[in-house]
């Protein structure tokens, strides 16, 4: 009885739609590779910050991997992502934010996870017109591109185990704020290695705010792309839509006239509720993930 009630509950749920927009295209042949998704956002106003293939990594550290396609690309869209960026700061963890491309070896259909604006909300702690004109354009450009893909919604997340959103202040100030953002810099750079995290890519956002004639609101905003191979090798193995959530973003910035450096990402718990991890294992190197993420900014911060 309780089995069967847990299935309708379930059931009832999912017609909510979960966190993530899900799209399955056919690509027995192959052709439909990250690259043309690539150029399908490119063309509906998105910015690539990087494509990176993991099987090669997946296949040199763990012996073999699941996939025959598995590739973590990032982007933001030139116009929304700076008018919520200056808007609400915060707003940095999506730029840029992350699309999981992945198709299961002999399996014909290739697969894209994306959060949805409900999930940008969720995770940011506020609401922004920007999240539902960015999902609008992420959307049009896969249906443009890809008119057969199936889409469908990921289940509904489980309950948070903690804060979406870790986030970190550091004092500063008009005087020292250069010499901080070093010093943070170095202690963030210095702490991801040993840890076993890898930088997969940097952006200078507060150049592309501050382009031609416009004029940024900060001293400095700098996003970093970080990610752990254990963590989505691991978690790819029954989740693998978690991978829109990979590598996740780091947001350090300072506004002007403030007396804070600001340093945020989206936590593993994220994983664990949108993409309902529950594995034990998967759920283990998320944990220690967090943990080690956090101590780095912590130390930034002290």
């Amino acid at each position: 009885m309780r089995i069967f009630l847990a299935t309708i509950l379930a059931g009832f749920l999912s017609l909510f739609g979960g966190d993530f927009h899900l799209f399955s295209i056919p690509n027995s042949d192959g052709k439909t590779t990250p690259a043309v998704i690539e150029k399908a956002l490119e063309a509906n106003g998105f910015v690539i910050s990087a494509n990176t293939e993991m099987n090669e990594p997946f296949k040199k550290q763990f012996g073999q991997s699941d996939f025959a396609v598995f590739n973590l690309l990032t982007a933001y869209h030139k116009n929304h992502a700076e008018s919520l960026v200056k808007t609400h700061p915060d707003g940095g963890i999506f730029v840029p934010m992350g699309f999981g491309v992945y198709q299961r070896s002999g399996e014909k259909n290739l697969h894209i996870s994306v959060l949805t604006a409900k999930a940008m909300k969720r995770i940011a702690g506020f609401n922004a017109p920007e999240f539902a004109k960015i999902e609008k354009e992420v959307l049009a450009a896969i249906k443009k591109e890809f008119p057969k893909a199936k889409k469908s919604d990921s289940e509904t997340s489980l309950p948070s185990e903690g804060p979406l959103l870790s986030r970190y202040v550091r004092p500063s100030d008009a005087v020292s704020w250069k010499g901080d953002k070093e010093e943070v810099e170095m202690m963030i750079e210095d702490g991801l290695k040993p840890a076993g995290f890898v930088m997969s890519n940097f952006t200078d956002y507060n150049f592309v705010l501050s382009e031609g004639d416009k004029v940024s609101p900060f001293d400095f905003y700098d996003t970093y792309s970080i990610c752990k191979l254990k963590v989505i090798y691991t978690v790819a193995k029954t989740r693998p839509e978690a991978a829109a959530f990979a590598p996740c973003t780091l947001m350090v910035y300072k506004k002007k006239e403030s007396h804070e450096i600001v340093m945020g990402f989206p936590g593993v718990y994220n994983w664990m509720s949108s993409a309902r991890v529950s594995d034990p294992e998967a759920k283990a190197v998320l944990m220690q993930a967090q943990k080690d993420f956090e101590a780095v900014l912590k130390s930034a911060t002290e």
